[in-house]
């Protein structure tokens, strides 16, 4: 069985464009935010705190793919379902299913790397840290 994390978003006025429908971007937004809450309900420390031990800045977005199936707009709450659909070698898909109440609104799947900083400032990607992958299974 895959571990499933619920972050929940309320949307505000402010999410909306003048026909009151969220602006898409801001699913984008909220997709990141609960990637990071997958990870920390998994109990991974901080990237803050991977970086300084063992060089881990993050997990980088490299590949998006989503389909829009009903709008939502201010006042709704929304259930953001997060799973790791895939592991792979330096990459994984996180897979995602937003919902209000029981009506699937939006569905995505990103892939997305383990990344750490070169001297030069530029990022590469690492393999999948196995501690990681073990606390997110």
């Amino acid at each position: 069985m895959t571990r499933e994390i619920v972050f929940t978003q309320r949307v505000e006025f402010g999410d909306c464009d003048p026909a009151r429908i969220v602006w898409f971007p801001n699913f984008f937004r909220w997709l990141d935010a609960a990637s990071r809450h997958f990870f920390v309900s998994c109990g991974v420390p901080s990237w803050s705190e991977t970086e300084r031990d063992t060089g881990l800045i993050g997990t980088p977005l490299v590949d998006t793919h989503a389909r829009f199936i009903k709008t939502a707009t201010y006042g709704d709450t929304l259930q953001i379902r997060t799973r790791i659909a895939e592991w792979r070698g330096k990459s994984f898909v996180m897979a995602y299913r937003v919902l209000r109440g029981d009506d699937l609104l939006m569905e995505c799947e990103e892939v997305r790397i383990f990344a750490a900083r070169r001297e030069d400032g530029s990022i590469y990607a690492l393999p999948v840290p196995a501690d990681i992958r073990r606390l997110c299974e």
